[in-house]
């Protein structure tokens, strides 16, 4: 047989055997094609996102792409070549030199990463215009999309994997001239032989892998500072650590403990569960780390970026609790009121009495800024969800999480607002706050709603300097949704005049382009993540198989059936697959809920789908490997017959 020959038959089985690696890099290939199609064609993406930084975006997400392909290749690479030692090995022991074996490993991983190549950018051109609609979708523009095929992208895309492809070759060179005969044909039998933990060192190390996960739990939990960045390092590094101590310490001195409980009596399930998880817990450790930060990251992107966008109406609502307002603008608000009646708009409309002073809350919040004080009776009688304080009261709105404010709400309430030397004189006393805006947020000033006699009271009292000014909000509520962008196109004259103010409709959109621009990223970088890990733990679970064959045998040859070994291997993949996942998913829900402190909505139903899911795809992986199992084990009847 040639070399030739030897190669063929090589890519045939390796196809067979690895198609999943080869999806996963197809489609990665495809993925960033796509990315770079569309942040070549700098016209389509400017007319649909304008201002939007898309060209970093895309930039962004390129680079997460290759980041995760990298691991992905080199840790499935290695995967492969300790599977395939001992048919390296059998090379040499024929009479190949080392070049000879190379120059095989390197041809046939050319012809198989060129192919996967160029599938990759063939079918990422065919689907690239479907990649657009989808994104269209996502940010509610219905506009016909006419997108060609970027040679600069195809170029692009063909050097930045061909540099991946050659690391795996470099990969190969190592393997095939650093290790000898007797390593190669050792390699893939290699196995942790478990000895009994120290108590005492196990005990401690365990408790110190569960509290750096506290600590990083409970680090994410705080009200983020200044310092986010420093915060963020300190919380992943704990947690990573953490992770790293729970599989190489805490699970396997639990195991042991459970073993030794038994008195060593595992019986066949746990035997094919238990013990070989145990025996590999410390060559896996960095594996399953890896898996669940990566499954974690993962989840968190995906339910963050879904949760932005399921919630990007409701933010917007409570930034703008109004759809258009005109501050001391009668003329402008008249002219508007009549366009919408022309137009056959319903609307309501009631207009705001409010004061804008300068003055301190409590120990010194709001100092040197404008205080904007405002009726609740009227903000009430416009549909608003407000009460109404007492005299002498008032209810702090910041429309801010704690997490971004400078300056959070104090512990305690009440405060005292204080107008300093304004001659303003008035006790009035913040009873709560509120983490929304009673009024549009471009009006400038801490929102304090009060009753009206207060306000009135107040504003008789206000100097005459441009420091303090009484104001009419004239507020407008579109009643049907669907004539919000009609009513926004006769708004958009007034909005220089009034200084900017931004309609809800407008805002509502802005939001939905970046939120959707962001799902889609995050949607088709979490598919790769997914598939990338998802694989690697079937390309582990099959070489254990492959090890795990003779002992099969030896099972049915002792009369145990097919559906007796299969319960031990189910028990071990449920082990396998939902350890990673039920870490990852608690280390992403205290992700979520951190990031929720930034948001003013309510992110739990949104990441609570996008964790289902994700699961769910998840569990595919386990029900290959299943698969692939019981093949191994019908196989291992028949080599002992």
């Amino acid at each position: 047989m040639t070399l030739f020959e030897l190669i063929i038959r090589s890519v045939r089985k390796n196809i067979k055997n690895y198609y999943l690696y080869y999806f996963a890099l197809i489609f990665s290939t495809a993925l960033y094609f796509v990315f770079a199609t569309l942040q070549n064609d700098s016209s389509v993406m400017a007319a649909s996102f304008g201002e939007i930084p898309f060209t970093l975006v895309f930039d962004v997400a390129g680079i997460l792409v290759l980041t995760i392909v990298v691991v992905f290749m080199i840790y499935a690479n290695s995967i492969f070549l300790k599977r395939r030692s001992k048919e390296i090995g059998l090379y040499q022991l024929v009479g190949l030199t080392h070049s000879a074996v190379a120059r095989l490993l390197i041809t046939e991983s050319a012809l198989l990463g060129m192919g996967a190549l160029l599938i990759g950018i063939v079918g990422g051109a065919l689907v690239a215009r479907i990649f657009m609609l989808i994104l269209m979708k996502l940010i509610g523009i219905e506009s016909v999309v006419t997108l060609s095929f970027s040679s600069g992208a195809a170029l692009q895309t063909v050097i930045v994997f061909t540099v991946l492809i050659g690391l795996t070759m470099v990969q190969m060179l190592f393997k095939v001239y650093r290790s000898t005969l007797l390593d190669l044909f050792k390699l893939d039998k290699q196995g942790d032989y478990p000895q009994e933990p120290k108590t005492v060192l196990s005990a401690l190390m365990g408790l110190l892998g569960i509290g750096l996960i506290v600590t990083g739990y409970l680090l994410s939990s705080q009200t983020l500072g200044q310092n986010l960045f420093q915060q963020v390092l300190v919380i992943l590094a704990s947690t990573i650590l953490g992770t790293y101590l729970l599989f190489r310490v805490t699970i396997g001195w639990l195991f042991f403990r459970i073993r030794k409980g038994k008195d060593g009596q595992l019986g066949l399930k746990n035997s094919l569960s238990l013990a070989p998880i145990m025996h590999r817990m410390k060559g896996n450790a960095n594996s399953l780390t890896l898996i669940t930060i990566l499954s974690a990251m993962t989840l968190t992107m995906v339910a963050i970026s879904y949760s932005l966008y399921y919630s990007a109406e409701s933010e917007s609502r409570a930034m703008l609790p109004y759809d258009f307002i005109f501050a001391n603008n009668e003329r402008a608000a008249k002219s508007f009121r009549v366009e919408l009646e022309k137009a056959g708009i319903a609307f309501a409309y009631q207009p705001v009495e409010a004061v804008r002073l300068p003055g301190t809350i409590g120990i010194g919040q709001g100092d040197g800024r404008s205080l904007l004080l405002l009726a609740a009776e009227q903000l009430q009688a416009s549909g608003a969800d407000i009460i109404v304080p007492r005299q002498g009261e008032a209810v702090w709105y910041t429309g801010l999480k704690k997490a971004l404010s400078k300056q959070p709400f104090p512990v305690t309430f009440p405060q005292t607002v204080d107008f300093g030397e304004s001659g303003v004189h008035a006790n009035i006393q913040l009873t709560r706050g509120n983490d929304r805006y009673a009024m549009n947020f471009s009006l400038h000033g801490h929102q304090l709603v009060m009753s009206l006699d207060s306000i009135r009271a107040i504003r008789e009292q206000i100097p005459s300097s441009p420091a303090y000014e009484a104001i009419v909000i004239d507020t407008y509520q579109i009643a049907d949704k669907n004539e919000r962008a009609a009513a926004a196109g006769i708004y958009a004259k007034y909005v220089k005049e009034e200084g900017g103010n931004p309609d809800f409709d407008s805002f509502y959109k802005g939001s939905l382009r970046k939120f959707g621009l962001i799902i889609f990223i995050a949607g088709f970088l979490g598919l790769i993540f997914l598939i990338s890990t998802g694989s690697i733990l079937y390309f582990k679970q099959m070489t254990e198989a492959e090890q795990e064959r003779d002992s099969y045998t030896i099972l049915w040859q002792l009369g145990f059936g097919e559906r007796e070994i299969m319960g031990g291997i189910i028990r071990k993949q449920m082990f396998v697959f939902a350890i990673p996942l039920a870490i990852g998913l608690l280390h992403s829900i205290f992700a979520v809920k951190a990031a929720s402190a930034l948001s003013l909505s309510n992110l739990t139903f949104p990441a609570a789908i996008a964790m289902s899911v994700y699961t769910l795809i998840y569990f595919l992986f386990a029900v290959l490997t299943v698969v692939y199992y019981r093949r191994i084990v019908r196989m291992s009847q028949h080599q002992g017959c």
